[in-house]
């Protein structure tokens, strides 16, 4: 049977989610393009946080390489798609032609600014990476002349900064200015009472698709900080350097008011992509969203292997489309992925059935709202939830290199304590003044490990068959092999004994001798080290192993290599040793050396300067290929 041609456009949530699905259940029936006009996945739902500077712009690029360079039935081609002729089965776009068995349309969303006079031309939306540098560079422009405006008039009004729209991606943003003023206000000399920051919003209230106990606290939260905002507010022109809005409820009389701003963030509302009028399928009554049957298929197209997904579909329950949220893009292209998958080995197919787990909103880095499930959560532990769901998700997509990247732009590298741990765990402390720690504690290791290696018999641990008499069974069977009298073992379990007797102390004490973390190995901890050291020669294995490893470490640590995994394995090593009764309390010190020394102490003056980013390179070389800006298939 020959491959079946799959093509799909959009790699966003949905388009990334069906390739997968389709990519691990076709391996030998299907050969999957798919096509982005951008060589990444946008993580749609962090644009707010580089919009406000608080991460790098590449926080929210995840590369189609990383994602899926190692399948070798998926091609990733980097074009915009102008036609889809349903009639022959072709995928048009700008550089070329694919024919098909099969397409699946996710092509996402965009703004909807429901014709408001100016939006286009003077409004700032938030629906793209380009979007969100555009707004960056915009806030840190109007800062800048302010800094330096006499007229007050003028000055005020390059310092308010407005988002129409109180929904999740408004009211985000919203809490991101509120950091970001903090953070300009200290760097421009500007008093921070001095920037104005407003929400407007047409509807009595806002975050209108959330509970609203947590729309209320969320509110407060806008309050205190200082946020105006201005309910009952439609806003009817955008001007370079005004917002006109008609103020009043429902049946109040309106009342037109201006707005003196230069900066308006537009995130109102989102319809399907405009560019998929040119494919002719059935569009939704509003929002310009193409019509899914049950199965995802394009309404009016059964039966020709065309299936919509994400923001641009529009499946309908109860007269309503699905939402424009992450779980309902990845549903609906794994719904879609999965009916292609039926039609082609045969089964049955699946219906869509939106599930929800729940909703999650920032305001800031380090306040925020949540439900999930019956759940409701705000503050910290809302943003904690939401960096868990975030992590979830690098997991989900099988994502080591982007896990990594997320952890260590949100929580380890962020700049003015904009993070839900409050900065304490994002110190950027310099790492040159842990050397002189991890030399030492390359030294202490090195003092214990030499001996083993090249002692005397006495001391090395390549001879002596009685190192690891604290394990009893191995006594016994060492006495059993010689011979030994019983009151040879009893004298040797007394003296065995004795030494663990001592004086608890976490510093050595003149005339004191120290005590013993356990007194030999737990009897809980008894069968799983009578598996692995079952006999006196595995011991002797162990032995040996041991001491070269810890010369190993020790090594490492003096040079900086691989300092991480080396710091990392001597905390393992004080662990084992001192379950084994081996290790004394004024040894613990150890293990939180080893924690400090595992953030990048090899860095500096260490061979790890050289070492981690070559390894970085050519690991990723190996394992992802290299990363373009476009992908020619």
């Amino acid at each position: 049977m020959s491959k079946k041609k799959i093509i799909i456009i959009g790699g966003g949530f949905a388009g990334l989610k069906a390739t997968k699905t389709l990519s691990k259940a076709l391996k030998n029936d299907a050969e999957i393009t798919l096509i982005d006009k951008h060589s990444y996945q946008t993580s749609m739902t962090q644009l707010h946080e580089v919009a406000a500077g608080r991460v790098p712009f590449t926080t929210v690029q995840f590369d189609f390489n990383k994602l899926l360079g190692r399948r070798k039935n998926v091609t990733i081609v980097t074009d915009e798609v102008t036609k889809l002729d349903k009639t022959n089965k072709v995928v048009t776009t700008s550089r070329g032609q694919y024919e098909y068995d099969y397409v699946i349309v996710a092509m996402g969303g965009e703004p909807n600014d429901f014709g408001v006079k100016g939006v286009k031309e003077h409004g700032f939306t938030l629906w793209s990476l380009e979007n969100a540098m555009t707004i960056k560079r915009q806030l840190e422009r109007m800062v800048q002349k302010a800094s330096t405006e006499l007229n007050d008039e003028k000055r005020k009004a390059m310092l308010t900064f407005s988002v129409a729209g109180s929904g999740f991606t408004g009211i985000e943003m919203a809490g991101e200015l509120i950091e970001w003023r903090e953070v300009v206000a200290r760097d421009w000399k500007i008093d921070e009472s001095d920037i104005t920051i407003n929400v407007i919003e047409m509807m009595p209230s806002i975050l209108n698709m959330l509970d609203r106990r947590l729309a209320d606290k969320a509110l407060k939260h806008l309050e205190k900080k200082n946020v105006n905002v201005l309910l009952n507010h439609g806003i009817t022109e955008v001007g370079q350097d005004f917002v006109r809005v008609n103020v009043g409820t429902q049946d109040e009389e309106k009342v037109e008011k201006i707005i003196p701003t230069h900066t308006l963030i537009w995130t109102t509302g989102v319809q399907g992509n405009t560019q998929a009028q040119a494919y002719e399928l059935t569009e939704s009554e509003r929002g310009s969203r193409l019509m899914a049957n049950d199965y995802m298929e394009a309404e009016g197209h059964e039966g020709k292997g065309i299936y919509v997904a994400g923001d641009v579909s529009a499946h309908m329950t109860d007269g309503r489309p699905q939402p424009q949220i992450v779980e309902a893009a990845e549903q609906t292209g794994h719904t879609a992925a999965m009916n292609i998958i039926a039609d082609i080995k045969g089964g049955d197919k699946h219906k869509f059935v939106g599930k929800y787990q729940g909703t999650l909103v920032s305001i800031g880095s380090r306040w925020g709202v949540a439900k999930i499930g019956n759940v409701k959560l705000s503050g910290f532990l809302a943003m904690f939830m939401k960096s868990i769901v975030y992590i979830m998700y690098t997991l989900q997509i099988r994502s080591a290199y982007y896990l990594f990247t997320y952890i260590r732009n949100e929580i380890f590298t962020v700049k003015s304590n904009r993070n839900f741990m409050y900065g304490h765990t994002s110190r950027m402390g310099n790492v040159l003044w842990a050397v002189p720690l991890r030399i030492f504690y390359g030294f202490v290791w090195l003092m214990d490990a030499w001996p083993k290696v090249f002692g005397n018999s006495d001391q090395s641990w390549f001879t002596s068959q009685n190192r690891l008499v604290t394990m009893d069974w191995l006594t016994k069977s060492a006495d059993a092999a010689s011979g030994a009298s019983v009151s040879d073992s009893a004298s040797t379990a007394a003296a065995t004994t004795a030494t663990s007797h001592g004086v608890f102390s976490l510093s050595y004490v003149y005339g004191q001798d120290p005590l013993a973390i356990t007194n030999g190995v737990p009897g809980w901890l008894k069968p799983l080290f009578k598996f692995m050291i079952p006999n006196q020669d595995v011991a002797l294995f162990m032995q040996k192993f041991m001491s070269i490893l810890e010369l190993l470490l020790a090594l490492a640590l003096i040079f900086g290599a691989f300092t991480f995994l080396s710091s990392f394995a001597t905390a393992g090593l004080v662990v084992m040793f001192s379950v084994t009764g081996m290790f004394y309390w004024v040894n613990i010190w150890m293990i939180p050396v080893a924690i400090v020394l595992m953030m990048g102490a090899g860095r500096a003056f260490g061979l790890d300067y050289w070492i981690q980013p070559w390894l970085q390179k050519v690991l990723g070389k190996i394992w992802y290929g290299k990363s373009k800006s476009i992908y020619n298939g």
